[in-house]
């Protein structure tokens, strides 16, 4: 009570402050401004809370006018109250205080999807498919998900009694768990491939990624790998000196990596290697969709400029934006865009013009016509305002239709909960495999469950045949709609033959996360990974390799087939 006395008077304290000092901004456009809009921002709120007919919650109210407005800047602008400070730290450290386990919600249930090795829920026992009952007697049907994952979450050391409804058990279990720092590992996973070829797969850039990247590369040197694939998928990015770091393994001491401009001088720095390289010779290849942005897209942004490592893939996201915390009153953080970030050809990789909005408020793409040829330190062509655009573009695969609804309805994580109750053991991740047995098993549960999904032919037709009516040409058109509908009738067994490799690899990771975690799930999904076999082809052929980095190479990019055969 006392602090929202003192939070109300600091808000009228301010209306008053800026009622003494109104006028004196009128000489100064841009400042008489703030102070008029805030004055009416203040007042409006004012009456809101003496006047409007239900009672007003300060600070949900202002923290919903808050992130309106940094939402009218860019999506990466946000305020973190000091409840929230979780998140935020979360998202720079990559470590929280907690048991170690992703949840999902799974028959009006909480349930555990996901225990990590070798965290408290792991080592407690708990395993996927798990309904979490009670916290300390607290019963936890009706919760979210959001509103469970704080109820695990809280002070390192501090315990809880844990019941869960177990399937394929009668009676519910008890597990007293302790929460400890949890770590998110940004490099879940490492291994030598074919033709001595290491991977590295690196998942993010919060945490410690530099110190566990090579700690990574340094045991694969130790297996005598001659070459080296870095896995930046779907790698959302983090922290802007990790990749500089990284980069540092593989480039002279000296090197500038990144730079950043803003509209304060303080902003603007260069950040160049520091200390001499581990190995600035063996050949790289690099991976990259456009889920991989910021510090991955810095990373990548390097290699490319100077030359020292190909890219293949997808274009990334275009992430060129610089973020910078700032302490707020009452324990608050805001999290804001203070520059942008230049690679060493000099371009900017910001691929969405957030300032610049359409009529509608939606931003848009920076068009091609605007962007502009750089080079890189070889003489290559490349361009800016539009992510990375990789040396060898490999074309996204389409994901069946049939695959999201089977993930959305969770009856690949019903199937494995089934699996693991018959086998109590399974081979290693890259000798299992699931067998035709398995797959007729779980058909079955398919259809017994009931399974309904939305087809885009059943839509596009919808469409078709309402604007054929519109426009007069259903009553000749109307048997070949009658024989096309009859073709793509929906036929749930058909599909779930016909789409059957790719349904079976997602049956296969889930099965295998539960007895190899989520190292094992990275294994499994690699044995059906065309572009980690491109990549390995590609490092295999020397000539090709020298070939795509050299100014002989011409300024758009390669596709695969014609660079790795």
């Amino acid at each position: 009570m006392k602090k929202f006395l003192v939070k109300k008077t600091a808000i009228l304290a301010g209306v008053i402050l800026l009622g003494l000092t109104f006028s004196s901004f009128k000489g100064d456009n841009k400042n008489f401004q703030v102070a008029k809009n805030l004055d009416v921002f203040n007042s409006i709120f004012k009456e809101l809370d003496m006047f409007y007919v239900d009672t007003i919650k300060p600070d949900k109210s202002i923290k919903v006018g808050i992130d309106a407005m940094l939402e009218a800047l860019d999506p990466y602008t946000e305020y973190y109250a000091e409840e929230d400070m979780g998140d935020l730290n979360l998202m720079i450290k990559g470590s929280y205080g907690g048991i170690g386990s992703v949840i999902s919600f799974y028959k009006s249930r909480v349930v555990i999807d996901e225990p990590y090795e070798g965290m408290p829920a792991a080592k407690a026992g708990l395993k996927p498919g798990d309904a979490l009952l009670e916290i300390d007697g607290k019963d936890l049907k009706g919760k979210s998900v959001a509103q469970v994952s704080e109820q695990l979450k809280g002070q390192i050391g501090t315990s809880f009694i844990l019941k869960v409804e177990r399937p394929g058990v009668k009676k519910p279990l008890e597990f007293k768990l302790m929460r400890e720092s949890i770590q998110i590992p940004a490099v879940p996973y490492y291994s030598v491939e074919a033709n001595n070829t290491g991977y590295i797969q690196l998942s993010s850039f919060t945490g410690k990624p530099a110190k566990e990247f090579k700690d990574a590369f340094l045991a694969l040197k130790k297996q005598g790998i001659t070459s080296l694939i870095i896995d930046l998928r779907n790698n959302g990015g983090g922290l802007l000196d990790e990749a500089v770091e990284i980069a540092n393994m593989f480039l002279p001491r000296g090197t500038e990596i990144v730079a950043t401009r803003g509209k304060m001088k303080q902003w603007d720095r260069t950040y160049k290697t520091t200390h001499e390289p581990i190995d600035p010779n063996i050949p790289i290849t690099v991976l990259v969709n456009n889920g991989s942005a910021s510090a991955s897209e810095i990373l990548t942004g390097a290699f490319q400029d100077l030359d020292r490592a190909v890219i293949m893939g997808t274009r990334t996201f275009g992430k060129g934006l610089v973020q910078t915390t700032r302490n707020l009153p009452y324990g608050g953080s805001l999290k804001l865009t203070t520059a942008k970030y230049y690679i060493p050809s000099g371009r900017c990789v910001q691929a969405l013009d957030y300032k610049n909005r359409n009529e509608d408020g939606s931003v848009g793409r920076v068009p091609d016509s605007l962007t502009t040829v750089f080079h890189t330190a070889a003489g290559r062509q490349v361009r800016d305002g539009g992510g990375i655009l990789p040396d060898v573009e490999i074309k996204a695969e389409k994901i069946p239709n049939i695959l999201y609804y089977l993930t959305m309805d969770k009856i690949f994580f019903e199937f494995a909960n089934t699996y693991c109750q018959k086998h109590s053991t399974i081979p290693s991740a890259k000798d299992f495999a699931l067998t035709n047995e398995d797959y007729n098993d779980f058909k079955v549960l398919v259809n017994k469950s009931n399974f309904k999904y939305d087809r885009q032919s059943d839509k596009v037709l919808k469409n078709l045949k309402e604007v054929a009516e519109f426009e007069g040409y259903m009553d000749d058109a109307s048997e070949e709609f009658k024989a096309l509908e009859k073709k793509l009738s929906h036929n749930l067994d058909r599909d779930l033959d016909h789409f059957s490799k790719d349904i079976k690899s997602l049956i296969s990771t889930e099965i295998v996360k539960r007895y190899h975690y989520q190292k094992g799930a990275i294994a499994q999904q690699l044995k059906n990974d065309d572009e980690l076999v491109k990549a390995i082809e590609l490092l295999k052929n020397t000539e090709k390799y020298k070939g795509i980095l050299s100014t002989v190479k011409a300024s758009s990019p390669q596709t695969a087939s014609t660079q790795t055969k």
